[in-house]
């Protein structure tokens, strides 16, 4: 269950960690049974991983990259989250470089699962030599000596689930992670991962338009103290109020995107009349819709915080407004509504 706390809380509870985390103004959460305290968003490194590669998100300027994760920092977030296979190994590089010379680092947040050959295609393990090689990887490429929370990306293969967590959790014991989570698993594969040593956090997908983790995972992490770090919490962008149809036409090719059936017909005319009910409420308020999405998701008490991408500076000055803003029961209602009779 996420719990708040003010800053200066959060700071005198906090055992020392092994570098300077960013002090921030904004409220932080606790997440799970870690000592990591969060602003309810953190920086999400996915698009900045750059084009070229199965999941990409189009071409990316390496500055912009760069003066959105340092921009966020300026505001007050205090986590990024990353992964090896976002732009096979370019994310973590980036995220690197944005932090040289920074002097109060944020908590970083970064998987193992995912894998790539040498022509840029995507396989997955979790054997225990697989795991421990990103892990060292991971470490190399983000120039730290200890990662705040390594998650296991996708419980895939399946049949190696326990070796991929059992590596984790002697990586652990070595102190070059300093916590351990999952990403993607459902009830079944976390209590696997249980059953072997305590998970500190699941990283899903939630949204307005993927809602799938409220009938059993919310609740299972809410009783068992796993801290929810919700991924995708503006569907991809689509929920910022800056997508359209014709901007969807123009993606580029590489985009993964377009291949997905929420930017199409016949569900995007639906998805894009849901952003004008938050565009309402948002300008209610002075914030975009996109805020008013990830505040939504925000409502959920076993939700500790939101993953938040951002390709330019500018992108995350909008978005940033969600670390504080909530709704009201009215509007949580009217959105709710709205999902009732256009389902």
């Amino acid at each position: 269950m996420a719990t708040t706390t003010s800053p200066n809380a959060a700071s005198a509870a906090a055992p020392p960690v092994p570098h300077a985390i960013a002090t921030s103004t904004l409220a932080t959460r606790t997440l799970g049974n870690s000592d990591l305290h969060l602003t309810a968003i953190g920086f999400g490194a996915w698009a900045i991983g750059g084009g070229d590669w199965e999941f990409s998100w189009g071409a990316q300027d390496d500055g912009d990259s760069v003066g959105a994760i340092r921009r966020a920092l300026e505001l007050g977030i205090n986590w990024i989250d990353t992964a090896p296979i976002y732009g096979l190994g370019h994310s973590e590089e980036i995220v690197a470089k944005a932090l040289k010379g920074v002097a109060r680092k944020p908590y970083i947040f970064t998987k193992c699962g995912m894998r790539w050959r040498e022509d840029r295609s995507i396989y997955r393990s979790l054997t225990k030599a697989s795991v421990r090689e990103e892990v060292e990887n991971s470490l190399r490429r983000l120039d730290v000596d200890v990662i705040d929370l390594c998650q296991v990306h996708w419980p895939s293969p399946e049949s190696e689930i326990e070796q991929g967590w059992e590596a984790l959790v002697q990586l652990k014991a070595e102190g070059k992670v300093r916590h351990i989570g999952l990403s993607n698993f459902n009830v079944d594969q976390i209590k696997r991962a249980q059953a072997i040593a305590p998970v500190t956090s699941l990283q899903p997908p939630y949204s307005l338009l993927n809602r799938t983790i409220e009938a059993a995972i919310l609740p299972y992490c809410e009783q068992n103290n796993i801290g929810v770090i919700n991924y995708s919490p503006m569907a991809s962008g689509l929920l910022t109020g800056k997508m359209t149809a014709e901007r969807i036409q123009e993606l580029p090719a590489d985009d993964w995107r377009k291949r997905t059936q929420q930017f199409r017909e016949p569900k995007l005319s639906r998805n894009l009349k849901l952003v004008e009910v938050l565009r309402e409420i948002g300008d209610a308020h002075g914030v975009e819709p996109g805020v008013v999405a990830i505040a939504w998701t925000l409502q959920q008490p076993a939700v500790t915080a939101a993953i938040v991408g951002a390709r330019r500076p500018e992108q995350i000055e909008g978005t940033f407004k969600a670390a504080e803003f909530r709704l009201s029961k009215d509007e949580a209602d009217g959105i709710g509504g709205f999902l009732q009779a256009n389902p």
